[in-house]
């Protein structure tokens, strides 16, 4: 047996790896078994400044995954409907649109092109 230290986007996980005898040793063989390392947790600082925006709009457009805002589709003021592409976030070298949740009115563009956003950040708000 094994043991691991791993940090994944800030996560410190405590994994064991186990080697079981008469097997091969290929990816499929042994499967680490991830716990979560009593590790402090991050700073809820960016969820402050996140709430204050969304009073511009109660409806919140959010990054479905780390990436950098390529592209602003909509601006402040236009009426978009469920499914219109608010925003397009390059991640690992593709372009994914960043949809609106429902029909609305943007209330607040929250990014710039180049910003480089988490998953779960605030990109826009809609009314």
């Amino acid at each position: 047996m094994k043991n691991y230290t791993i940090t994944v986007n800030g996560n410190v996980y405590d994994v064991v790896v186990e080697e079981k005898a008469g097997q091969a040793a290929s990816p499929a063989a042994s499967i680490p078994v991830a716990r979560p390392a009593a590790a402090p947790a991050p700073a809820p600082a960016p969820a402050a400044p996140a709430s204050a925006p969304s009073a511009a709009g109660g409806i919140r457009v959010e990054a479905g995954a780390a990436g950098k805002i390529f592209k602003l589709e909509a601006s402040v003021g236009q009426a978009v409907k469920k499914g219109d592409a608010v925003v397009i976030l390059e991640a690992m070298k593709m372009e994914i649109p960043v949809v609106a949740p429902e029909d609305g009115t943007v209330a607040s563009i929250e990014v710039s092109v180049g910003d480089a956003v988490e998953a779960g950040a605030l990109l826009a708000t809609l009314n």
